[in-house]
């Protein structure tokens, strides 16, 4: 293989991802940064982009912009460094690090306000060609204007691969704006919501509750300090927690599940004047009774997306020992295992899986 190629996993349209053995290698411009990378996880938009999900390919100009090479929860080795680069990011070659999921324009308003991660322009890792090609592939580049965080020799290899999406799950928790007495219920135990399970109760609510039909992950989310779970496939979940809750029902209520189905029972099982964090990637589009979140309950309405000022703030905690991928990492591919890879990723029996170049 010529040195200016590299084996990449290459998106050309939905359900058309090809392995191409002679990708070209990317090179480092004034201020930007190429890494060997590490490792790469399948997120569940991942999944859901390559199944053809309306909200990356419908209308007449798709979100993902195709050629492109998938993949924005990795970490890898810098192996190059553009013009300025070093200062700019306060690395050096070997470094271990990884970059914010989005690629700030530093223009906008929102930018140039600190509000980066809501960036007008919102190149994202893995959708955008350009300045935002992905990280299933041997190299990749960060721009000048990416957020670059070290990664300390502490962390094992599972742990730097899940700080992305940890970090979402941190903001998302952050969201929920969690107080000593609250009621908090978790809907989605999947890759995400077993990161949000772990950082519930470090906030240490009166009663955390997760919801999931998969028993196992529940299992999961006990071992990481849920006080009760509930499977709606034989519990009465409204029912139990307006019982737990002396019939008004919780305080938070996170929707993790991607399922139109999270959305209304949140909304039935929330009390009046609860705070409702969305954060899920969905398929299809919800239809919900929105008198429910005015005229009735009076709602607080939050979302969450991506994991702004999170990314320092997890690392730290899986320095200190308070997160862990056990139970969160369960598969390991090579690059060249794509195909397999991405099919274990949409099975229930995966958590996250790792695509290791």
């Amino acid at each position: 293989m010529s040195t200016n190629t590299m084996k990449a996993v290459v998106c050309h349209g939905p359900g058309d991802y090809r392995l191409e053995q002679a990708a070209a290698k990317p090179k480092a411009g004034p201020g930007e940064v190429v890494i060997k990378v590490a490792s790469c996880g399948i997120c569940a938009g991942d999944v859901k982009a390559h199944h053809g999900a309306d909200m990356f390919w419908g209308g007449e100009s798709p979100w993902v912009k195709v050629p492109v090479v998938p993949g924005h929860e990795f970490f890898g080795d810098v192996v190059e460094l553009g013009e300025g680069a070093a200062e700019l990011h306060g690395i050096k070659m070997g470094d271990r690090v990884l970059a914010e999921q989005i690629v700030p324009c530093g223009r906008c308003k929102f930018c140039r306000s600190g509000k980066y991660w809501m960036c007008e322009v919102h190149n994202i890792f893995g959708f955008q060609t350009q300045v935002a090609e992905g990280g299933m592939a041997e190299y990749m580049k960060f721009a000048s204007t990416c957020i670059v965080h070290k990664i300390p020799a502490g962390l094992s290899h599972e742990e730097a691969a899940i700080i992305e999406p940890m970090a979402c799950a941190a903001h998302t928790v952050r969201r929920g704006e969690i107080e000593f007495d609250d009621v908090v219920v978790l809907a989605g135990a999947g890759p995400l919501g077993l990161c949000m399970a772990q950082i519930i109760p470090l906030k240490t609510p009166r009663k955390f509750i997760v919801i999931d039909m998969d028993d196992e992950r529940l299992a999961t989310a006990r071992e990481y300090g849920a006080d009760l779970t509930l499977n709606p496939k034989r519990d009465d979940t409204i029912r139990i927690v307006k019982e737990l809750t002396g019939g008004y029902g919780c305080d938070v209520y996170i929707e993790a599940t991607g399922h139109p189905s999270g959305v209304t029972q949140g909304l039935e099982m929330i009390r009046k004047l609860g705070r409702f964090v969305e954060f899920s990637v969905f398929g299809s589009p919800t239809t919900v009774d929105w008198s429910v979140i005015g005229d009735r309950k009076e709602l607080d309405i939050r979302g969450s997306h991506l994991g702004p000022y999170a990314y320092e703030i997890v690392i730290d905690l899986f320095e200190r020992k308070k997160l862990t991928a056990k139970g969160i990492v369960t598969h390991q591919y090579k690059l060249d295992e794509f195909d397999a890879a991405m099919e274990m990723a949409g099975k229930l029996e995966s958590v996250k899986v790792l695509l290791n170049p």
